[in-house]
């Protein structure tokens, strides 16, 4: 039998799940949406919503609604080889390679950068840097409940202090929206849903969803139907949040750039914020309060990830995993802000089709009788689509031409794939596999045999 939940036991997962979600960093991506979509900005956010807020909720939802026992577990449906390759890529791309060197470069260009001027940047991110990752590496070998109590502090301390800010911007704004960049003025939507990939949070919630699961049930609710009901319920809370803090530094981006000018990233729009409406007081406030953040969120990021690999290798033992990714970090970070997100965005052209693809499936799974032919077909016709995304992004972010065999497929693609273009080409694909296989395997002899498999 069930506990009933209260209202507030659904609050307080539900701000859990908001704190695992909201790394200060996420705030720099909404900033520049607002920025650089100006008048287009409440189309772009909403495109944004879907990848940033809706997918992630999807993602919590769907390890619970398929009753596994983390990310390997669901996507070694596909193959053990696969669940293993694909779930040590997703912890290197939300840890070492990516969203861990973001924290510390985000909490520099947030809270130091203003102070120091752009003489003193590359000595002064060095330092920083050392700073961070140093404190991190030390907590992160003896992780203690004291970082998740600093965390639940820090949470509600953010939240006051964006809304104060972005009750400032709603009530006395900058300036005016200007008119929208190129890529917002013709395809605000599509933009802003694949800007949605640089939070990746749906990444992480196939990571986070069993840390949910768990909490849930510790509450007194262990039934199948209640898990998913109770997760459900505490994902809605953490996603209006989440929903209300992006779309108003959306719009405090889209009102700032009269005042500010176009920034190249979205952590001097905030700072300038800050500023511009409370002075150094509130620069300096913001600033300490988000650099706090982020080192909670990278500690959490290398305890995460090191304990994964450790698992993987249990002869490497989890404090040399903690030393190398901290090290690795701290060299990725001073490559800066900018050339973080540039690199990282080709992967996760690459990563997020195949992530969404494995959440669809989790939820149609029963319909097909968790049939292996079917995840097994579309991951692959996914996989030959979101490369070509990936590696198309990677030359244009670069500024050099495709390969002739390479803008082949592209070209390719762009007359046979509706969507392409925006970065959608696989979704179509996927779509019509999953219909075919789910035939076949509902066919009786096919069901017959998969289903001795799977009770095997």
């Amino acid at each position: 039998m069930d506990s009933k939940l209260s209202f507030k036991s659904y609050t307080i997962v539900g701000m859990m799940l908001f704190a695992l979600f909201f790394g200060a960093g996420n705030l720099i991506f909404p900033a520049q949406l607002g920025q650089y979509a100006g008048t287009n900005v409440w189309v772009a956010i909403f495109g944004f919503l879907v990848t940033g807020v809706g997918l992630p909720l999807l993602g919590i939802l769907a390890i619970g609604y398929s009753k596994s026992n983390d990310l390997q577990d669901l996507s070694s449906r596909v193959h053990p080889v696969y669940g293993l390759v694909f779930t040590a890529l997703l912890y290197l791309t939300i840890g070492p390679f990516f969203a861990l060197p973001r924290t510390g470069a985000v909490s520099y260009e947030v809270g130091v950068a203003p102070f120091i001027g752009e003489a003193n940047a590359v000595i002064g991110l060095l330092v920083f840097s050392l700073i961070f990752f140093g404190i991190s590496l030390l907590v992160s070998l003896n992780p203690t409940k004291m970082v998740d109590s600093i965390g639940k502090i820090l949470s509600p301390a953010i939240l006051v202090t964006l809304g104060i800010l972005l009750v400032a911007a709603f009530v006395k704004p900058m300036g005016s929206q200007e008119a929208p960049q190129p890529v917002y003025a013709s395809d605000a939507f599509f933009t802003g849903f694949t800007e949605g990939y640089n939070t990746m949070d749906a990444l992480a919630s196939l990571v986070f969803g069993i840390i949910v699961i768990s909490a849930v049930r510790k509450l007194g609710v262990n039934s199948p139907k209640g898990v998913l009901t109770a997760t459900l319920k505490s994902g809605v809370v953490a996603a209006a949040l989440l929903a209300i803090v992006y779309t108003g530094i959306a719009y405090l981006g889209s009102t700032s750039t009269s005042t500010l000018g176009l920034m190249e990233t979205g952590g001097p729009v905030l700072s300038g914020a800050s500023d511009y409406y409370f002075g150094t007081f509130g620069a300096t406030l913001l600033a300490v309060i988000i650099i706090l953040a982020c080192l909670t969120t990278a500690i959490g990021l290398t305890v995460a990830t090191s304990e994964f690999f450790h698992k993987l290798a249990p002869k490497i033992s989890y404090k040399t995993f903690v030393f190398i990714f901290s090290v690795f970090s701290l060299i990725v970070t001073n490559a800066g802000l900018a050339n973080i997100i540039t690199y990282s965005i080709p992967v996760l052209m690459f990563l997020y089709p195949l992530a969404i693809v494995l959440i669809i499936l989790a939820f149609l799974s029963p319909l097909f009788r968790h049939a292996q032919l079917v995840y097994v077909s579309t991951i692959i016709v996914t996989f030959f689509i979101s490369i070509v995304d990936g590696l198309k992004t990677l030359t244009s972010s670069l500024g050099v031409n495709n390969p002739s065999w390479l803008q082949s497929i592209v070209d390719f693609y762009t007359t046979v794939l509706p969507l392409h273009n925006n970065g959608l080409g696989w979704l179509l694909p996927a779509l019509i596999v999953i219909a075919i296989t789910t035939v076949i395997a509902r066919s009786k002899k096919h069901v017959k045999v998969q289903t001795a498999q799977h009770n095997a």
